[in-house]
């Protein structure tokens, strides 16, 4: 049965898929966490050189006949910056690029990077969304992720940004932690749910290659979690927040459910395939068929820009095969799942047809439902994202190859 939640919510995605979204990527950090392979460096007294190279870059992009609705702040550490540069960079954007109105401006923040006062002027400058990197409540988590700041540092971050007049709050959290139970698992939860956020990003903890965290796991100075326990969290934080009146949205993203503008919508433009510009050293961005990345590298980057050239160090335009691939990801990604007819109409093929097999067999086995022109996971089948999403595109590669 579709519901009026359900047109609405489709309404939403068809905004979001026409509109376009800028990422501004700020490359520093008070201190580089252990597990983290995003590009940052430490050294602050380029901050100023990149704010400048940053807003050049706007102004070399802006030639764009593509109509944007977000701006989202990430990084490293975008609270690293004050709100005159906050202000700076969203007054250059809104002038640069064709804004539709009630733009959604995101800013990631570390806790231990921020005050009331600091909160009060980001939202002056505006933002009117706010992404609180907490990752736990608990002080040896902290402690082993490597972050600057403490479980009060956390709590007075969210409690600020409320006082502040933030309305939409997201809270990061990360899980998988060696020896993290699920009932400590749980307990962060709890405190989390306690200041009533907006929106919940919950993180599986990572071991990236070349990162400290990967190099001391392969020293072995920690065990990784089973992936046996991995799932139990998972299903844990699905379970707590789904009857907490989140919905699990994304595979690792939970909004209120009464508020269909808790979810991020910048976000959404990366499952559903919309057309995003990225700006930043290391910054993607992607205008169907094509895909460019910028150099990653903040000096390289400032003496490009100063020379007049645009630092885009390289690019690839994707083949039908390789979009159609990239829907099925994304699109698993989503609580929606895909949305059949839309990849029928787009690639002029028949999806129950192609994947007729794979689906028959995993539907059997519980990882995929399909209904009303959807195919999304399961709760369980979202545990097997990777594979599943390998078994229908090796399941596309078989039939393009009998052909």
């Amino acid at each position: 049965m579709v519901t009026a939640a359900d047109i609405h919510q489709e309404a939403c995605m068809e905004k979001i898929s026409k509109s376009a979204g800028l990422y501004l990527h700020i490359p520093f950090c008070k201190k580089k966490c252990p597990y983290c392979d995003f590009y940052s460096i430490t050294d602050l007294s380029l901050i100023q050189p990149f704010v400048r190279a940053l807003k050049k870059e706007m102004e070399l992009s802006g030639n764009t006949t593509l109509h944007f609705d977000t701006i989202y702040i990430g990084g490293g550490t975008p609270s690293v910056l004050g709100p005159e540069e906050i202000f700076l960079l969203i007054d250059t954007a809104r002038g640069q690029f064709d804004f539709l109105p009630d733009v959604e401006i995101t800013l990631e923040i570390n806790p231990g990077t921020v005050n009331m006062s600091g909160l009060k002027a980001y939202r002056d400058a505006g933002i009117n969304r706010i992404s609180i990197g907490v990752q736990s409540f608990e002080t040896l988590n902290l402690e082993f992720l490597g972050r600057i700041h403490s479980e009060r540092d956390a709590a007075l971050a969210v409690n600020w940004a409320r006082d502040a007049g933030f309305d939409n709050i997201g809270l990061d959290l990360i899980y998988g932690i060696p020896g993290q139970s699920p009932e400590a698992w749980l307990q962060d939860l709890k405190r989390a749910v306690e200041f009533e956020p907006e929106h919940f990003s919950c993180y599986m903890l990572t071991y990236e290659p070349g990162t400290p965290m990967e190099k001391k796991r392969q020293q072995c100075f920690f065990q990784p979690m089973s992936d046996r326990v991995e799932a139990t969290l998972f299903e844990t934080a699905n379970d707590f927040l789904t009857t907490r009146g989140y919905e699990h949205y994304e595979i690792s993203n939970f909004a209120k459910t009464e508020l269909p503008s808790a979810r991020s919508r910048h976000n959404q433009k990366y499952w559903s395939y919309s057309p995003y510009i990225g700006l930043g050293p290391s910054a993607h961005s992607f205008i169907e068929p094509e895909r460019r990345w910028n150099c990653r590298s903040v000096k390289q980057y400032v003496d490009r820009i100063d020379s007049g050239k645009r630092p885009v160090e390289g690019n690839e335009v994707l083949t039908r095969q390789q979009q159609m691939m990239e829907w099925i990801y994304l699109g698993l990604r989503t609580g929606e799942g895909i949305h059949m007819n839309r990849f029928n109409k787009k690639f002029d093929v028949d999806f129950r047809s192609i994947y007729k097999g794979v689906i028959t067999d995993l539907t059997e086995k519980g990882y995929i439902k399909t209904e009303e022109n959807r195919c999304c996971l399961t709760r369980q089948g979202m545990l097997f994202l990777d594979s599943i999403a390998s078994m229908l595109i090796h399941q596309h590669t078989e039939n393009i190859s009998h052909r």
